[in-house]
């Protein structure tokens, strides 16, 4: 068998090559032999990370930002084709490294870091190229504050960049006594936390937080509440906000589903009503945009539970809706069938992206435009925005 082209890479990370053979760590342009060997090519790079492949954070480390940038509009393109459809897809908009403002660890018998890909092994981090350098410092701090306060088990440990600073939310673990409750404050200080929440399974306690906690959207500085969701990056979120404004364009009065702290609902020049079925991201909103005089309405709703109809959808020029992986099949019948002038769908799954979509393009409507954000930097995980027109 000759050398084979690899020409594009799977869903999963692997590379496709013309003959149809799939190779792991391979970029578009390398080569596969006969015998499965794979001929680096123009877009193989060295991976950055001494931790790649065996730590699961990133799978894609082997690309340049050209074919990076590729797989992104690469995955939505395949997952619209799945379901017979095509649209518009723009370049993808990467995050650069290390700007990754939130993520997940785990910490376990003296290590802390990102689970190996597939397993529950913890793969203990020394480096990390995608993290932004606030959270990465304090990985070793870590480390060594959970050996002395003698952790056992496994924790998660939730980290997040807050206007503050470093909001640490650790689940799984909560040390009591008066020399643990010393250690950690001493930690908090000297590391400039801005607050530090533990949760022994019975909800996240605060035991540090010398200002109130917050992250702010749209201008809007929004209380923020342990381990609440948020963008991956900075320039993701801009990314997505910027595509949805477009979206929604002239609109005076917008409904945005899935609101969470309010992302978008805050960055719009328009009368916007928000519904959220997470009470304290909900009440995290509300009180921002109150305290703030923005013309938000927020109102708590199970979507999946009680979407809007089509009689309550006609009531506004436009919608947002950012759901989550699961997409919102059942929001997305009444989206298909109302009447709004435009539609800002923005979702983190572009498979349940692909079969809302087709919906909703079978009822008549037309993708104008799809944004690929690629913020989960060399992960196979893509965001997207989308414009839906009549």
């Amino acid at each position: 068998m000759s050398l084979s082209p690899i020409l594009r890479v799977a869903a999963r990370g692997d590379g496709v090559a013309a003959d149809g053979r799939h190779a792991a760590f391979a970029a578009p342009g390398d080569l596969l032999d006969a015998d499965g060997a794979v001929v680096p090519g123009p877009h193989h790079r060295t991976p950055p990370c001494r931790h790649f492949p065996d730590c699961g954070g990133c799978q894609l480390q082997h690309l340049d930002d050209e074919s990076y940038a590729a797989f992104c509009t690469d995955r939505i393109a395949s997952a619209l084709d799945a379901q017979g459809l095509s649209a518009p897809i723009r370049p993808a908009l990467l995050s650069p490294p290390n700007t990754r403002r939130r993520a997940t660890l785990h910490a376990e018998r003296g290590l802390i870091g990102y689970a190996s890909e597939g397993s529950h092994r913890i793969v203990d981090v020394r480096e990390c190229h995608i993290l932004a350098p606030a959270l990465f410092a304090l990985i070793a701090p870590l480390r060594a504050l959970f050996h002395k306060l003698g952790q056992r088990g496994r924790a998660d440990v939730h980290l997040a960049l807050s206007d503050q600073g470093p909001d640490v939310s650790i689940s799984g673990w909560s040390p009591d006594g008066l020399a643990a409750a010393e250690a950690l404050t001493a930690f908090c200080d000297k590391h400039g936390l801005a607050r530090l929440s533990l949760d022994d399974g019975l909800g996240p306690e605060t035991r540090w937080e010398p200002q109130p906690v917050t992250i702010t959207l749209g201008g809007v500085p929004v209380p923020l509440p342990p381990g609440a969701f948020l963008q991956a990056t900075q320039e993701g979120e801009d990314a997505l906000v910027a595509a949805v404004r477009e979206a929604v364009a002239g609109a005076g009065t917008v409904a945005d589903l899935f609101c969470g702290l309010g992302t978008f609902a805050l960055a719009l020049p328009a009368k916007v009503y928000a519904a959220e079925g997470a009470r304290d991201a909900l009440f995290a909103l509300k009180a921002a945009a109150n305290a703030h005089r923005r013309p938000v309405f927020a109102e708590h709703r199970d979507l999946y539970r009680r979407p809007l109809t089509v009689a309550e959808l006609k009531r506004f020029d436009a919608i947002v809706i950012d759901p989550p992986r699961a997409g919102a099949r059942d929001q997305a019948e009444a989206l298909a069938a109302c009447t709004v002038g435009r539609i800002a769908y923005v979702s983190c799954n572009p498979a349940s992206f692909a079969r809302d979509a087709k919906m909703m393009v079978a009822a008549g409507w037309r993708i104008d435009w799809i944004q690929p954000v690629g913020q989960f930097r060399w992960s196979t995980h893509v965001e997207l925005a989308a414009r839906f027109s009549r």
